[in-house]
């Protein structure tokens, strides 16, 4: 399809200050030649070659299904990398163009980010020659390969490790980024101190800030919670006269998840205040420790601290933008504590945990042990609604979305929907320059009178394990876009049991040719090759959301298409995938249940 075909399907409703298009080249505000991108679903200009003034002459609406065969032209990569650039970052600057139904974030009209051409439009329109036949450009099996392995990690657990018999196999955990950089993180951690295993997914939004903070802090937050009145003593101690502490985690990371050195100091400040509290508290009198409260205190704790360091600020610039950065992003938080056949899963958010189980016939059914927190879930609205006046029943949830801006109904930071107006209009005029001169940061929601209107208190579900619970899958909502629960346990089983390349190949009632059939068998023959194959659950996994068609396997094609899509559209077609697949030992969890 020609540039000129596409541009006759749709014109932007308005050139000069539409909040659902451009601000056109050719619009009156031209003058200072800049282009404005608003923050409403996105359109993209596209130049249109004509005998007439050589301006931008309009906006298209994009989209899925029209950017292929711009793509396959290199054409919108062209197009979009010369026309402008952006030259303002704020902490909600995104430099792709995604729809609102794939934010989960909304920006409001009331800020946009400025563009400006790169090169007078007379030049790009002299200097620019198109390809006037397709051209396709796929990525190679072993390309496509690099670029799913590249942050995958695995880790195999010591049946015993000296204290515990454990009832976890080992973990694979993985991610896929669209956004740049990637708003996901990941952690494990063993609990030294006490018993278990702590595992976790974090999806951050407005940035990665939030995200990495709460991925650093909280199993320190957790593990602190779980540990005995006299161990905190000795912690305490140990402090208060300079000797070495005992080590509380041990870390399982992939070397691409860092750790933040120059705020290592503070964080470890309100940690210690943290146990300071919980030794006045406890008198050392109860030593059974209930693992559901531990969870909701250290959540609720952390998200504490994140705000009132905000607000307090540090005499060090540096980190003193860093904690803002933290809290007027957020993060959403799904972690598992693991000991024995104790499951605990604690959710903030709209990520999941799915429970992998395998009934006696071998088939394969999914346990959901995590609700989202949005407005698919009816009991998370009657909550939201109950706790603000009946006058704002209509407002605190507009669009599907919290003040009619956010998906998620909970989560870390995100102090803009937490803190009082005052508040916020005190530590932004304090602040840096750099948050002061941030609009973002300035914008006070739509309809805001009774905050708070979020919280990070998690969900707490318990589970205890069967011989035939297998695996449970922790991933950040990326993936449970593009797949079905049961389509995701089905395909780890079956990667984890070897039994994916025997069983009949399924086509969901379409008509296949004789032609079609022996291509899906050629694929099935290609993958068992030790070439193709995966050695990491969430990798495998990964490669099912991204690359299957209609008939359920991975089309190399399709999955090279996506791989190959640049950072400014990657973001419209899915989102950041982070992925930990954790398999249980079935004979230790067997050998728990004969012992009781």
């Amino acid at each position: 399809m020609s540039i000129s075909a596409l541009l006759s399907m749709g014109r932007c409703c308005c050139r000069c200050c539409c909040p659902r298009g451009l601000w056109m080249l050719s619009a009156p505000c031209c003058d200072d030649r800049r282009m404005c991108v608003c923050p409403g679903p996105r359109r993209i200009g596209i130049p249109v070659r004509s005998s007439s003034l050589p301006l931008f002459s309009d906006a298209m609406p994009a989209p899925t299904q029209l950017f292929f065969p711009l793509i396959r032209n290199c054409e919108l990569s062209r197009i979009y990398g010369t026309a402008c650039y952006c030259h303002h970052k704020h902490l909600c600057c995104s430099s792709s163009y995604i729809p609102q139904s794939r934010l989960r974030y909304t920006p409001h009209p009331a800020y946009a980010t400025f563009c400006r051409p790169k090169e007078s439009w007379w030049q790009y329109t002299q200097g620019r020659r198109y390809a006037s036949t397709p051209q396709k450009f796929y990525l190679t099996p072993p390309q496509v390969n690099s670029i799913l392995k590249a942050n995958e990690y695995s880790f195999k657990v010591p049946e015993f490790d000296g204290k515990n018999v454990s009832s976890i196999l080992g973990f694979d955990s993985n991610q896929l980024p669209a956004n740049a950089p990637i708003e996901d993180r990941r952690s494990a951690a063993t609990c030294l101190q006490t018993r278990g295993m702590l595992l976790g997914v974090f999806d951050g939004h407005a940035g990665c800030a939030c995200s990495q903070a709460v991925s650093e802090r909280l199993f320190y937050y957790i593990a602190v919670s779980l540990l005995p009145h006299e161990t905190l003593l000795e912690i305490e101690n140990a402090v208060e006269s300079g000797r070495a502490l005992l080590p509380i985690l041990q870390w399982h990371k992939h070397p691409n998840d860092y750790f933040s050195k120059e705020a290592s100091k503070l964080y470890f400040n309100s940690l210690r205040t943290y146990w300071q509290e919980l030794i006045d508290l406890n008198t050392g009198e109860s030593t059974d420790i209930d693992v559901k409260e531990a969870l909701i205190n250290a959540f609720k704790r952390l998200d504490n601290d994140i705000s009132l360091e905000a607000q307090v600020g540090d005499p060090n610039s540096f980190l003193n933008y860093l904690v803002l950065r933290v809290a007027f992003s957020g993060a959403t938080a799904c972690v598992a504590h693991v000991d024995g056949v104790d499951l605990h899963v604690a959710n903030t958010g709209d990520s999941r945990a799915m429970l992998g189980v395998q009934e006696e016939d071998g088939s394969w059914s999914a346990v959901t042990l995590s609700n989202d927190h949005n407005a698919q879930n009816e009991r998370e609205l009657e909550r939201l609604k109950l706790e603000h006046p009946k006058s704002e029943a209509k407002s605190v949830v507009k669009q599907d979305r919290l003040l009619g801006l956010l998906m998620p109904f909970r989560a870390f930071g995100d102090v803009k929907f937490k803190w009082s107006i005052d508040l916020q209009k005190r530590v932004i005029e304090s602040g840096p320059d750099q948050l002061n001169d941030n609009e973002y940061t300035k914008f006070i929601p739509p309809n805001y009178h009774t905050p708070p209107y979020l919280t990070a208190e998690p969900e707490v579900t318990y589970h205890r394990l069967r011989p035939q619970d297998k695996f449970l899958v922790l991933a950040t909502d990326g993936l449970w876009e593009t797949m079905h629960r049961q389509d995701v346990v089905r395909i780890v089983g079956e990667y984890l049991t070897g039994m994916h390349h025997q069983q009949p190949i399924a086509v969901g009632g379409y008509k296949v040719t004789l032609g079609q059939m022996h291509g899906l068998l050629t694929e099935r023959r290609t993958k068992m090759s030790s070439v193709f194959e995966d050695q990491n659950a969430a990798t495998h996994l990964i490669r099912h959301a991204v690359g299957n068609n209609e008939f359920g396997t991975v089309d190399h094609e399709r999955l090279s298409k996506m791989l190959s899509l640049p950072e400014e559209l990657a973001r419209m077609y899915r989102d950041d995938i982070t992925i930990i697949v954790v398999q249980f030992n079935s004979h230790v969890v067997g050998a728990y249940q004969n012992r009781e």
